[in-house]
């Protein structure tokens, strides 16, 4: 459990119990459980939205988000501001993109990505709290989401100091396959709509490469944040026939 325990702490506001003592190589190993910490993180914001649906779609959104960002410190959201910010103001120089990625001031692309992440959220989240057949997906959204962070901290290069460097430190191929495959398994059974969340993975991924060359903690905070943004309005999604 300590595994569990760790990734909790670090990805979560959750209580959880106190370890009497901590290695950094244990940080690494606890990225095993993050897609579980991430059904966590799912099911109190589905219960969210069950709770706000009761009253209007509109008030099972704010319910969903106010507690989706409390839960998660706003952790992502803050890799998304500094990457937003970098990408905004380095004009393709390399060393000015981690000059303002290490700035810890917010610049107006950050507001900007702040505000247009929190409105897509809301606006999502109240789309699947008017068709309620729809919401169980959230259950797998946070989850997904964390398992590509996994992935990308273990298949690109880390170019900055940091949390994805940490994460980085150790890879478990067997686990990110076992988790992968697991998500898969339930997303063909509560949202079908989710076997194709992957490729939003992959295109992010893909752009880290190409864009950075690899990933920093701030990239990993970032990708979190618009994949959610992506699977969230991949739910909306009917397919045509049943899988």
């Amino acid at each position: 459990m300590r595994g569990l325990i760790l990734a909790l702490q670090f990805l979560t506001r959750l209580p959880t119990p106190q370890l009497e003592e901590f290695r950094p190589e244990w940080l690494a190993a606890s990225a095993r459980w993050f897609p579980a910490v991430g059904l966590i993180v799912g099911a109190l914001l589905l219960a969210a939205l069950r709770l706000g649906g009761l009253v209007d779609p509109w008030l099972a959104a704010l319910f969903g988000l106010l507690l989706w960002v409390a839960v998660t410190g706003g952790l992502h959201l803050d890799g998304l501001a500094d990457l937003a910010d970098a990408l905004g103001a380095a004009h393709r120089s390399r060393e000015r993109f981690f000059e303002v990625l290490k700035d810890p001031h917010l610049g107006s692309f950050g507001v900007l990505s702040l505000i247009l992440a929190v409105v897509a959220k809301l606006v999502l989240l109240m789309l699947l709290a008017r068709d309620g057949g729809l919401a169980w997906g959230l259950l797998l959204i946070p989850a997904w989401a964390r398992w590509f962070a996994v992935l990308w901290s273990a298949t690109l290069p880390a170019i900055a100091p940091g949390s994805g460097e940490r994460f980085g430190w150790q890879r478990d191929n067997a686990g990110l396959a076992v988790n992968g495959v697991a998500l898969l398994a339930l997303s063909a059974w509560l949202a079908p709509a989710l076997l194709l969340a992957p490729l939003a993975g992959l295109a992010w991924r893909r752009f880290l490469s190409r864009r950075l060359g690899g990933m920093t903690g701030d990239c990993l905070g970032a990708g979190v944040e618009l994949c959610e943004i992506a699977l969230l309005g991949l739910l909306l999604i009917r397919l045509p026939v049943s899988l």
